[in-house]
């Protein structure tokens, strides 16, 4: 049984909270328990809103790495954002972060990369593929929606617009949300006039699919990190000139994309992309990139913490529910760089591994 004492984030209030035996939170002191933090500032456990638990991996054991990696990181919950391995096994695990899975890619054949999506020949039958996703899934489904098409040479959509109306209703049928993997602007019209929950990357939004998306209440995961690989992509496609000069664009533009959609009211998480090129337990480097991008310092943590913990319908602080908690020496809002040494990281009521302790 534990006690930590600081300024609890984001009301910033001195607070004495109690951990029981089995790990939650409780409203009246717990005499005889051990003072863990006494001066921290107490943070609800950071989110990556786009990371791959399983990709790029051998085995179970590999990916229980990548997700240990994050809970050390302070990111204590994982919306898997598409494997080809099933990880649920690891969502047993007491000791590792939440995971939130999407199940697996949905792409076209040769429109992403290979071996981790279901390759669908006939994109009319995205619907069916979409409600059995659904149903393996965690609430979440990934679609492709553009990637290079290496007849025009650059990025291009894979699905007609009327199939992704069909395919989202689909979903929302089943209670599940829909995101996408998105570059450039082309793609999106279709995807955001559908009615898709979130769009990843969205490195193309124009002002007018921003102002749509704000209206909608359609959420941006924007993985400012990886963004940052796009000039080596561009480097590494000399066979298509104008994709590559396409990626340099949007690359030389992410910043401000993300803060027009910040201001124009899109809601806006903070999210990795670790797995394939980014490494995991980068939560921090991304909040601090949504920050440099224009976001406000307590915006862009509330992006990567209690804001992104009640949009994928997690609990913040709450009596009675496992304790999830980052603590740190001083106020990160006044130095995001401070996220990247927490000085505890309570999983579950559980003290982890954290860096510095």
């Amino acid at each position: 049984m534990y006690r930590l004492r600081g300024v609890a984030l984001p009301d910033e209030s001195t607070v004495d909270l109690y951990v029981d035996a089995a790990g939650r939170l409780v409203e009246e002191p717990i005499a005889g328990a051990e003072t863990l933090v006494d001066g921290g500032w107490i943070v609800p456990g950071l989110v990556d809103a786009h990371c791959h638990v399983g990709l790029a991996v051998a085995d179970l054991e590999e990916a229980d790495e990548q997700a240990r990696t994050d809970r050390d990181a302070g990111a204590l919950l994982l919306r898997d954002c598409g494997s080809p391995m099933d990880t649920s096994p690891l969502q047993a695990r007491t000791d590792l972060p939440e995971i939130i899975r999407a199940g697996r890619h949905i792409a076209r054949p040769k429109r992403y990369i290979s071996g981790l999506a279901i390759d669908l020949e006939d994109p009319a039958a995205l619907p069916d593929a979409v409600a059995d996703q659904a149903v393996l899934g965690d609430g979440w489904v990934k679609l492709v929606g553009d990637w290079i098409d290496r007849g025009k040479g650059d990025l291009g959509p894979l699905w007609p617009d009327d199939v992704l109306r069909a395919a989202i209703d689909a979903a929302h049928a089943l209670g599940a949300r829909v995101t996408a993997h998105v570059f450039g602007a082309e793609a999106m019209h279709g995807l955001i006039g559908a009615g898709i929950d979130c769009i990843e990357h969205g490195t193309g939004l124009t002002d007018d699919l921003i102002a749509e998306m704000a209206e909608r209440g359609t959420a941006l995961v924007p993985t400012l990190i990886n963004v940052e690989t796009f000039p080596s992509i561009a480097d590494s496609a000399t066979k298509y000139p104008t994709y590559a000069e396409h990626m340099r664009r949007l690359h030389a533009g992410a910043g401000d994309t993300v803060r027009r959609a910040v201001e124009a009211g899109v809601p806006v998480y903070a999210g990795t992309d670790a797995g394939g090129g980014i490494a995991h337990g980068r939560i921090a480097d991304e909040i601090i990139a949504l920050h440099e991008a224009g976001m406000d310092a307590t915006a862009a943590l509330a992006a990567g913490s209690w804001g992104a913990r009640t949009w994928l319908g997690r609990p913040n602080w709450q009596f009675g529910r496992p304790a999830d908690l980052v603590v740190y020496r001083s106020d990160p809002r006044k130095d995001l760089t401070e996220l990247r040494e927490p000085a505890l990281v309570m999983l579950r009521g559980v003290p982890v591994h954290a860096t510095g302790r």
